[in-house]
Order: structure tokens, then C-alpha cells, then sequence
């Protein structure tokens, strides 16, 4: 089912011409959409050589390529993204992914109600080396992909995923943007700002959720440097202290509620189904990953309580302005807007 009268801008970051070829496939996967965009929206974050090859190479109807206005930064940069934006549904998808030809279609189609506030989807790991049968599923999230333990159909999720996500203009008009002192800038591996927006989305509206859709697929390379036992260790720390940062700012409660889900019910399964694996066949990988899932949660256990224990516990969100709003008058579209996000379908 596609819904009528939505009409939908995407938005890339970039920050690097180490993923040129990469940021390339990414625009080339928005331009083949079944379902076209209204707008493909590409901001270039502080980097004057990458937004100039961009103006040069990528450029074109349908197209605007723009420079991050705000902090430097994810956060920022997709902020920089939303002002200039006209679409009904504001879509993420990374530089460094590439959508399914139906990917905007299965997206919009979820919009069946009004009181969907966003819809995110699948996004599957494209391992740029050897597949890594040490890396347990159950932590995909540290290379920015689905986990085991997420929905399997279309269910209702308490945050989306950055890699491939999108929200009602409404969202951003309400609630503000992502906070840009959450989140990563470069490569420094803090994150969680997708996760304290989607809980100030609840937190405001009772009657509002967000929506997973498996079958809005992207594929999101996996470079090879990520996939070590240094960067799963890194990342998972990172995202400890990102999570009790994420705390100061929403309240432990909503913070933490998928993840005393996740570690009560799913790592303890992926515990004894990779030993139960290891046992039956003897393969070393099967034990190497129940080990990494004992040492993920331990990690990243500990990332949180350093944080949450440090005398001055650093809360990035209080020095920080209230995350920036779209002023309704001045960024939505000129066309007739009459009917449009009702969730009425066909």
C-alpha cells in the first residue's frame, strides 16, 4: 500500500572522501527508488575539498548538496540536513549504505496510521572482508546493524537505528533535532543521539510510536578495520558511557527500558545457543562468540557505570541549547498540505 500526499526528502551525511565510492553508491541507491524521493538532500560536515567534488560530481535535478551550518559532527550535520528540507517524511540513510530499490516504498507504506511517528528498517551487514564467525549477531549494533533479538515483522520499537531511519516532519517541528554534543564526529565512536531522540518522541506524545519494517532493507559496508576485537571492545565501552550520558538527559527509566530486555532475555540465549553450537560441532568460532557476548555486556557495563560513577559525571546536554526546531511557518512546503500525514492508504 502506498500512502497518498507524503512526500519525502532523504538526507546522506558525509564527512570524508575516504568513502567517495562508498557516498557514491549511496546516491546512486536513492536515485534507482521505485518510489522516487521529492529531494535527496547531501550535507557535506566541514570538509570544503569533499563538498566541492560533490558540487562537481553529484549534483543534479532532484539534488541538493549543501555544507553542515551547524557544530561539527553526525548530529549537527543531519540538523544542517532537516532545516532545508520540504518533505512530509524526512528519511537517514548513511554514506556508507545502500538502499533496496523498494526501500522508500516499504518506509512510506508503514505510514498507515497518524499516529506513527517514524519507521525504520533493516540494515544488513556487507563485511568488506572475511565474514567474521567470532562476531556474535546478538552485537551487529556495534558496526551500526540490526541485532538478533529485533522484530522479525512489523512491530513496534522503542528507538530506530541511524543507518536507516525516517520521521514525520512533525517530529523535528515539535520536539527539536538531535542533540549535538551526542553522537559521533569523525570517527570517535560515541552514539545514542538517534536513541535520545526517539525517547523524547515518546516522552511527548503518549498517543505516538515508532515502527520497525524488516522489509525496508539497506546494506551497510563493514570495513574490515571495524571488525577486531579492539574496535568491538572500543565501541561497546563507547556506547556504555553514551548510554549514561543518554540517562542525565531522559532519565534512566526510558534509557535503559529495551536494554534490560536485551540483556536479561537476549544475550543470555545467545550465551548457550553458541555453546550448544560449539558443543554439537566442535567449531572454536561458536565458543569465541558466547565469549564475546559475555565480554560485550562486561564492557560496555562498565562504560556505563564509569561514566555514572565519575565524580563530575560529563553531561554533554546541559551546557547544551534545547535541540534546534523547524519553525513551522518558514520550512514547510508551499504546496497544499490538506490531508497529508493522515495515514490514510490505498
Amino acid at each position: 500500500m502506498i500512502n497518498l500526499g507524503q512526500s519525502i526528502s532523504v538526507i546522506i551525511c558525509a564527512y570524508t572522501e575516504e568513502r567517495w565510492m562508498d557516498l557514491c553508491a549511496a546516491v546512486k541507491s536513492v536515485k534507482n527508488q521505485t518510489l522516487p524521493a521529492t529531494e535527496l538532500i547531501l550535507v557535506i560536515d566541514h570538509n570544503p575539498a569533499l563538498l566541492a567534488r560533490s558540487m562537481t560530481h553529484l549534483a543534479g535535478p532532484g539534488v541538493k548538496i549543501i555544507k553542515n551550518e551547524r557544530k561539527r559532527g553526525l548530529s549537527g550535520a543531519r540538523n544542517s540536513g532537516i532545516a532545508v528540507s520540504q518533505g512530509d517524511i524526512i528519511v537517514f540513510l548513511d554514506d556508507d549504505a545502500e538502499a533496496e530499490p523498494d526501500w522508500l516504498e516499504q518506509l512510506q507504506a508503514t505510514y498507515t496510521d497518524k499516529r506513527i511517528a517514524g519507521v525504520g528498517g533493516k540494515i544488513q551487514p556487507a563485511w568488506q572482508g572475511a565474514y567474521p564467525g567470532w562476531f556474535p549477531e546478538e552485537f551487529y549494533w556495534v558496526v551500526g546493524c540490526t541485532y538478533r533479538g529485533m522484530p522479525n515483522e512489523i512491530s513496534q520499537v522503542r528507538n530506530l537505528i541511524g543507518a536507516n531511519m525516517s520521521f514525520r516532519r512533525e517530529v523535528f517541528e515539535t520536539v527539536g533535532g538531535f542533540r549535538e554534543d551526542v553522537g559521533r564526529v569523525g570517527t570517535r565512536p560515541l552514539g545514542c543521539e538517534e536513541t535520545e531522540l526517539c525517547i523524547r518522541v515518546y516522552q511527548n506524545w503518549s498517543d505516538k510510536f515508532l515502527l520497525y519494517n524488516p522489509q525496508a532493507l539497506v546494506h551497510h559496508k563493514v570495513p574490515a578495520n571495524r571488525v577486531s576485537g579492539r574496535y568491538f571492545s572500543s565501541r561497546c565501552y563507547s556506547e556504555g558511557i553514551s548510554k549514561a550520558l543518554i540517562s542525565q538527559s531522559v532519565g534512566t527509566r526510558d534509557s535503559l527500558a529495551s536494554e534490560w530486555v536485551y540483556t536479561m532475555q537476549t544475550l543470555p540465549a545467545g550465551i548457550l545457543r553458541s555453546l550448544g553450537l560449539g558443543l554439537i560441532n566442535g567449531n572454536l568460532n561458536s565458543f569465541a562468540r558466547a565469549g564475546y557476548i559475555m565480554a560485550g555486556l562486561a564492557i560496555t557495563s562498565a562504560g556505563y557505570l564509569s561514566s555514572k560513577l565519575s565524580r563530575k559525571p560529563k553531561n554533554p546536554c546541559e551546557s547544551q541549547e534545547q535541540p534546534p526546531k523547524l519553525p513551522k511557518a518558514m520550512t514547510l512546503s508551499k504546496r497544499v498540505r490538506s490531508g497529508a500525514g493522515t495515514g490514510i492508504s490505498i
